[in-house]
């Protein structure tokens, strides 16, 4: 399958590494038909309502911003990320604190192509203050407080209980139709969702490593 060879390597690490090689190419082959599927959905249903959220202008005055006002220019693309920060919770989850540092770094690549903005139910000052701690820079962040789309796009459940859900919408013929969403997240799948991994820069790269991600989890306020 390569003909490639690292220097000192054995005829045992070259055999395992081909053996190994071989179900990488088909999980590749594997990522890029399931990534086929979804583009192939069809429109999901068109949204409840066209949701109002609160953002801060450049200024830092908070304003009202309508979802249908996200969509930008000619990109009729909506990717939002359901950050689990609570009005009730402390902090906010690491697990999407991490998440969210390296699409902080991907976020002006990724507006180039879709339109893209992260909410959470706390308020937005609440929101910022986080962000400008933690260095986020690009993110458009959006307060879902006083809405109830949290709720409506489970990313949150009856409890008030967050969840890291991520949707996608779209426009088409000017209505607003869900498209797709992080639904690994509820699945009944062996161990952890894992429903962002293939979006996580951290876990990929620790999967090549001898010891993996282990148990560990990326603590704040790191």
């Amino acid at each position: 399958m390569t003909e490639i060879k690292f220097p000192n390597e054995t005829t045992e690490y070259r055999h395992a590494r081909i053996g190994l090689l071989k179900a990488e190419v088909e999980l590749k082959l594997q990522i890029e038909r399931v990534a086929a599927m979804r583009r192939k959905l069809p429109l999901g249903g068109t949204v409840r309502e066209d949701y109002v959220f609160e953002a801060l202008d450049r200024h830092g005055k908070a304003i009202k911003v309508r979802l249908s006002k996200l969509f930008q220019g000619d990109k009729d693309t909506l990717f939002l990320y359901g950050f689990m920060y609570g009005p009730k919770m402390e902090k906010p989850c690491p697990m999407c604190s991490s998440l969210l540092d390296g699409l902080n770094g991907n976020a002006h690549h990724i507006m180039q192509r879709i339109n893209f903005a992260v909410v959470a139910r706390s308020p937005i000052q609440r929101m910022i203050k986080f962000a400008k701690a933690r260095g986020w820079d690009a993110l458009h962040l959006l307060s879902s407080a006083n809405n109830s789309y949290h709720l409506d796009y489970f990313a949150e459940d009856e409890e008030g209980q967050q969840m890291p859900m991520a949707n996608v919408f779209v426009r088409r013929n000017g209505a607003i139709h869900h498209f797709w969403g992080t639904e690994l997240l509820y699945a009944d799948a062996e161990g952890d969702a894992r429903h962002m991994d293939l979006m996580w820069p951290l876990w990929n790269v620790l999967d090549t490593t001898p010891g993996g991600r282990g148990d560990w989890y990326p603590p704040l306020p790191v």
